[in-house]
């Protein structure tokens, strides 16, 4: 077993696992979008425009519960937040199945995407605040891997059902598959528990659950600057992500089992990438992990979109392509937890990580309508390279918070 987790007590370890499966189930439910975005455009006769939507408004949605959400769980506590968003955000899924048309599969989506938002915010804040700092960019990087674990399910379950049932309903059965993650909270009623807030050493005179505190002076520039980091790395993530079943179906011409290969394939990049930043980060250091990312993504993959690149070639290629779409937003775990005081860590995690998402929910869109007038792969391309450059340059004005105690003073100076 690896050295850092060995160190954790039992409660830590607990907290981890059940954070862990929650994460990896909320991706199950997203995933399972993007999965079934093709045969949406053609049951429910969408445009790509209308589909770029849908997944724009999921994250926009996210922003709100994730900066609401994170609020409540200052005030009210981590594991009680936790359990409520997993139940509301499965519960939405599966209504998604049950959808007759866009607005009604719009208005389901922004609901599940409000709990999508708040889940990580509280399952994030409630493991860092459970383990050593020495080893928080380990932990948080691997805790990010549940996001790959739970895109591969959905790629099983998407490839099985595309195979076995016509596609006018599977993907109905798709989302309603995305009620499992309401079966966690049976664990997470006895099994997870709180960590300590406000030691007696750490003092705090902010009231916990103030929306507002996170802009107030010597907060303020820590939260703006955080949310353009992540926004740079969800935009780039979400405008791969988002469209990549849909590239390799129409510009590729993939069949549904050839696609499924490719998309495995990028899982693996995506898996190891969270794993290779998770030991960077507590190496070189947070900025330095995300500047490094951001630079591999920015040459990687407008290239793999715009060159001509054999079928084989591109299979190999969506290995290192995953790998750079995890990794910065591998490194936002340990990085935002670190730049506030437990009073507001809560809501300014939340709002940071998902807030971001408005930001980023404009790729998707964008790339469905700049795909109106070019190829889809080189609108990718354009868009996931300007938000790798909006990454980079916004974590040079952040401060290095590696190694910082969550249980020291209020927060990171800088």
């Amino acid at each position: 077993m690896i050295a850092w987790y060995r160190e954790f007590s039992p409660a830590a370890r607990k907290n981890y696992w059940g954070c862990y499966a929650g994460w990896s189930l909320d991706n199950l439910d997203f995933h399972i979008f993007l999965l079934a975005i093709p045969a949406l455009i053609a049951a429910l006769g969408i445009s790509k425009t209308e589909a770029g939507m849908l997944g724009s408004v999921t994250l926009i949605a996210s922003a709100l519960g994730g900066w609401v959400i994170g609020a409540i769980s200052d005030r009210y506590g981590r594991v009680r937040t936790l359990k409520l968003t997993i139940i509301w955000f499965a519960f939405f899924t599966f209504l998604c199945g049950l959808a007759q048309n866009f607005p009604q599969l719009a208005v389901l989506r922004a609901m599940q995407g409000f709990g999508f938002g708040g889940e990580w915010g509280a399952g994030a804040v409630l493991v860092a605040e459970s383990i050593k700092s020495q080893h928080r960019g380990k932990v948080m990087g691997s805790l990010q891997s549940g996001a790959a674990v739970g895109w591969a399910v959905a790629l099983i379950l998407a490839t099985g059902l595309f195979l076995l049932v016509p596609p006018d309903y599977a993907w109905r059965v798709l989302f309603m598959v995305g009620l499992l993650p309401a079966l966690l909270v049976i664990f997470m009623r006895r099994h997870l528990s709180e960590p300590p807030r406000n030691p007696p050493h750490c003092p705090t005179t902010t009231k916990p659950g103030q929306f507002t505190a996170i802009f107030h002076p010597g907060i303020r520039r820590k939260t703006l600057l955080g949310l353009l980091v992540a926004a740079g790395g969800h935009g780039a993530a979400h405008a791969v992500l988002t469209w990549w079943p849909t590239f390799l179906h129409s510009e590729r011409h993939l069949s549904v089992l050839a696609a499924a290969g490719y998309m495995g394939v990028m899982i693996a990049g995506s898996l190891s990438g969270s794993m290779i930043s998770a030991a960077l980060q507590d190496r070189l250091g947070r900025r330095h992990t995300i500047m490094l990312f951001a630079g591999f993504g920015m040459v990687l993959v407008p290239s793999v979109m715009f060159l001509p690149i054999p079928p084989s070639v591109m299979l190999f290629l969506g290995f290192p392509l995953g790998v750079a779409i995890a990794g910065i937003v591998g490194c936002l775990g340990a990085l935002l937890n670190e730049l506030y005081p437990t009073a507001l860590r809560g809501t300014g995690v939340g709002f940071c990580y998902n807030c971001s998402r408005i930001l980023a929910a404009i790729l998707p869109s964008l790339v469905g309508f700049m795909s109106e007038s070019m190829p889809l792969g080189h609108a990718i391309g354009i868009d996931a390279a300007l938000a790798y450059l909006l990454a980079l340059v916004a974590v040079w004005f952040l401060p290095e918070t590696k190694g910082k105690s969550l249980a020291e003073g209020e927060g990171v100076r800088g």
